[in-house]
């Protein structure tokens, strides 16, 4: 008797698609959003330092999302996956305009100016979009 293999999907973000051989999506073969991600850095070993710090734990700037709900609010790594699961990873992104720049003056930068927009998701907690802006001055 043979068992079927129940793969999931990772979604790859077009940021670190370079270290997954452009691949937009990977399937995996594994239980829980933990197993999987570390099957996919197991295939795509330069993928590691940018999802993991070095204490093997996941970046405090990387999310990952089950089916558009984000595993903090489930059962983290060990949120359990079922056939045909979406895994998205997002992770976070920074750029952004002068201080002193109005928001609408953003467009404007050159080259060498320098600022921080941080784009992170809001409520309901769970939904993958909308995100909104914040920016951090420079100091």
């Amino acid at each position: 008797m043979s068992t079927a293999q129940t793969l999931s999907t990772v979604n790859i973000p077009a940021p670190l698609r370079a270290y997954t051989n452009h691949n937009t999506r990977v399937s995996v073969a594994e239980k829980t959003a933990g197993a999987a991600l570390e099957e996919l850095v197991a295939h795509h070993p330069q993928l590691k330092p940018h999802l993991y710090d070095e204490h093997g734990r996941l970046r405090s700037f990387v999310n990952i999302y089950v089916n558009d709900e984000d595993i903090r609010y489930l059962d983290g790594e060990a949120t359990v996956l079922g056939a045909r699961d979406e895994i998205s990873i997002v992770p976070s992104i920074a750029g952004g305009c002068n201080r002193g720049q109005s928001n609408a003056d953003s467009r404007t930068l050159r080259r060498d100016e320098t600022a921080i927009v941080t784009f992170r998701p809001v409520p309901p907690r769970r939904m993958l979009r909308p995100f909104i802006m914040e920016y951090e001055p420079l100091t």
